[in-house]
This record gives structure tokens, sequence and C-alpha cells, in this order.
């Protein structure tokens, strides 16, 4: 294995057990773009992979002068790779055949990994490309126990409808799909000390805030720069590395891109999330199959989740955005008129940070459940994690966080992202009380209620904190 792979722990021990199976895998790398996908399997498998292609960029090109374009580009790789075919192929048949003449011409007692990169960009409209794909690996590769076959893209619609919800020829035929996610805090941590980046524990929750533990962006920090300098580099500077990544990102994952950043920018207006009907009537899309397919193009992206409010059935399913790129593009740097480079690092204490700060930490508590079960003592207790708003208009009582838990206990979390300890005064305790009393008489739950605390750095002991009973702090969580 490379030792530059960092983190993946649990996803590389899966692919290497793939590896040694003994029969014909058929993999699907997925997720969010800039994620690592195709460095985790290049590095992976250097030197032991036999055909490693990759799908040519669709820009600037007609459909007709594409599909050549693919298939010449394929016809080249096999020749790299010793196939030594005399011309390139007339169709997407032709070329698989090809692949599979040279997978035959290798030896038998070896592994033969072939890794396909950017699939969804060599299947151009009318080319036949799928059903080709299908005719090889069901009259090939199925059978061949040697082949360890790999395909990743970033385009997740097309991942979903032809590969993972595949319907047709491909029906049920992955033997694994393996959904890259981004990096967690630790691993994050683990990058920022390969990098060499000196980082404190406050500053790196802020970073994931930000950057939200995708590898690429956490890649573009520079040692000895501060996370506010690195910010203002990034998105404020002159010619900023990332200002036009938010476009960049939802046209090359989604072909009804316009339609993907018009339901972001809806989700991104309130953290509780949208219902579906509600995001159709808002963004003015059919209430139909189409929004259907393009929330599930989203969610398996890792840009939002979908998920039943406490006490409520699946038809109030809402969908809240994730994606935390997303959320603090469109907070500070969509349509941000400033031409200040030092906006971020001169504005550290306006409310609009503040107030960001404060939705953003709840969602890295969503992302970091498992730490703060194994901080509450209960890794190995069932849960359900949820949040929850009183029906009642008045009082407004909302739980950030709940854990129901199996062992008749339920947590209610304040979450909240603060400086130094944090300060439980009396109209904040008579909030709570409220909060808590609200819920009981609501759900008419008869499990015991415990208020917890998720914070940065702790409580400060007064005549108030004593109703508390678990403080979980960014100690926890890194």
């Amino acid at each position: 294995m490379n030792t530059e792979i960092f983190g993946r722990k649990t996803v590389i021990q899966r692919l290497e057990r793939l590896y040694s199976s003994k029969k014909a895998e058929f993999i699907t790398v997925y997720g969010r773009r800039r994620v690592g996908k195709t460095f985790l399997v290049r590095e992976l498998f250097a030197g032991r992979m036999c055909f490693y292609h990759t799908g040519i960029s669709p820009v600037e090109l007609s459909d007709e002068e594409l599909q050549q374009r693919q298939l010449t580009a394929f016809y080249q790789t096999l020749n790299k790779s010793g196939a030594k075919m005399p011309s390139a192929p007339k169709d997407w048949f032709e070329a698989f055949e090809m692949l599979r003449i040279f997978i035959e011409s290798l030896p038998k007692n070896k592994r033969q990994v072939v890794f396909i990169d950017e699939m969804p960009w060599m299947s151009t409209p009318r080319s036949g490309f799928i059903t080709a794909f299908e005719n090889f690996w069901n009259g090939y590769g199925a059978g061949n126990k040697n082949l360890m076959l790999i395909v990743c893209g970033s385009a997740a619609s097309w991942m979903s409808e032809n590969l993972i919800n595949n319907y047709g020829g491909l029906y049920n035929r992955l033997t694994a799909q393996i959904h890259l996610h981004p990096f967690t805090l630790d691993e994050c941590k683990e990058y920022y000390k390969s990098l060499k980046i000196n980082i404190d524990k406050y500053s790196q929750i802020q970073s994931y805030m930000i950057f939200g533990g995708v590898p690429y962006y956490l890649s573009l920090f520079q040692k000895g720069d501060s996370l506010a300098q690195t910010i203002d580099r990034l998105f404020f500077a002159k010619d900023a590395e990332l200002k036009e990544e938010f476009d960049r990102l939802y046209r090359s994952l989604f072909k009804n891109y316009a339609d993907c950043i018009a339901i972001v920018q809806l989700l991104a207006k309130r953290r509780i999330g949208y219902t579906r009907k509600e995001i159709a009537e808002a963004t003015k899309l059919p209430y139909g199959g189409g929004l259907t397919k393009t929330l599930k193009s989203l969610e398996l992206s890792d840009f939002i989740v979908s998920y039943i409010p406490y006490g409520q059935s699946s038809r109030q399913t809402m969908y809240r955005l994730v994606d935390f790129f997303s959320i603090f593009y469109l907070t500070f740097v969509d349509g941000n008129k400033t031409s200040n480079p030092h906006f971020w690092s001169e504005n550290q204490n306006s409310p609009k940070l503040t107030a960001w700060r404060g939705f953003s930490f709840e969602g890295v508590c969503f992302a970091h459940i498992d730490k703060i079960k194994s901080a509450l003592g209960i890794s190995g207790v069932n849960t359900e994690i949820a949040s929850w708003k009183t029906k009642n208009s008045v009082d407004g009582a909302q739980i950030d966080m709940l854990i129901d838990r199996a062992d008749n206990v339920i947590n209610l979390c304040e979450i909240k992202f603060y400086n130094g300890d944090f300060v439980i005064d009396k109209a904040y305790d008579r909030n709570l009380r409220n909060k808590i009393a609200a819920f009981t008489r609501e759900t008419t739950t008869r499990k015991s209620i415990h208020l917890t605390l998720i914070t940065t750095y702790g409580l400060a002991e007064n005549e108030y904190f004593g109703n508390v009973q678990k403080v979980i702090t960014m100690e926890d969580l890194v």
C-alpha cells in the first residue's frame, strides 16, 4: 500500500479483501467531486493494475466528435498497456472486445485489476456504451475469477442510474459499492500533519465548517498561514483559487446543474431543511420523478441528506444541506461585492459570521455522531438521530439534535460554538427548561431525558449549569 494515502483505513481494508477474493469483482467507487476517489484507487493499486483508463472530458466537443475521441483514447490506452491492437475500434462493442482479448492474453495465475475512471464521460448520447459494457461484463467479466473491475465517476446521477440502480442488463451485477465520503476530523488532523500544517483544534473545527474534509481543498493549505489567511487567499484575494469553484463543481457533476443549484440555494436558507413539496413550490421544479432523481443525486454526492423529524412519518421527510463548502460559499462568496482581499481576517466578530458558525457547527456534530456516542459511552447502543421542532408556533421550541436510545434514554443536545467556556445565564436556563417541557409534553415520551451540551471548550460552572448532565467538547470530536 502506498504510504501517501491518509485515512480511508476501512475502505482500504475492504478493497484489499476484494482484491484477495479469488472471484470476479465489479466495484463502483462513487462520491462527491474532489473527495479523492481516483487518488485512492490509483495509489492503492499502483503496480497492480493491468489497465487504467480515464474518460475524456466532454467540454467543447460535439457528441459525434466526443465519441470518436473516446474510442481513440480507449484504443491508445490498450496499446500503452501492451495490447498492440492494429487499429482503433469503430464502436464500443469492438472496444470492449479488444479489452477482453487483452485480458485473456495476461497470465491466468495473477489478479487482473482494470480501473476505468470517469466512466460517465465515456457514455455519449446514442453511442451504445452502456449496452456494450453490459455485454462485456455479463458475457465475459462476471465469469473471469481473476478480474477485478473498478469503475469511478463524479457524475452522481449517471453512476446512480446506470450502475448503482440499474434495472437493465446490469441489474444486481455490482459486487461492491464504495461510497467515499469526505475526511472525518481525525483524518483531517492526520492529513494536516502530513502537510506539516500546524493548526489548533479550534481552527480545525472551523476549517471543517468551511472545507468539510474534502482532501483537495485541504491540499491547498500553505505552511505558515493562519486559517484566516488561508480563507482570504482561497476565496477573497484577487483571482482567488476557489472563487469560481461552486459553479465549476455543480456543472461538472450534474447535467441539470441549474436545478441542483436552485435546490441547494433554497436549502441553505433554513438549517432544518425543507420537505419535497416545499422544495417543488419554492423552486418551481415539477413535483414528480425528475425532482426525486435530482434529490437522490445530490444525496449520493454528499451535498444533502434526507431525514424524518422526530415523531413524524415518512411523508414529512425533510431535506437538509450538509455540504460545508456550499453553505460557506452561498453565505459569504456568492453575490459578495467586497473587493477587500482581507475580508475574512477583518470580519471575525461580525454577526453574520457568528450565525454561520452556529449553523455549521451543528453540521460538524451531525457528521461525527459516532464520536458523540463514544463520549456518551453508548457506542454499542442502538440509536436514532433526529432534530425536533414544536408544533406550537408561540413558544417556537426547537431541539438541535436528539439521540433516541434503545436503553430508554433520550439525549437532548444543545449545540453551541463558542470561543471560551459557554455560560448558561438565567434567561437561557429558562429557555432550556421550556424546551424540555415542550418536548416531553408534545411527544408524550416516557424515556428519561438527559440534557447534553456540545460545545467547543466547555461549560462554566455557576448556579445554572447543574441541569446539564453531560458536556461534550471539541476534545471529544478531534
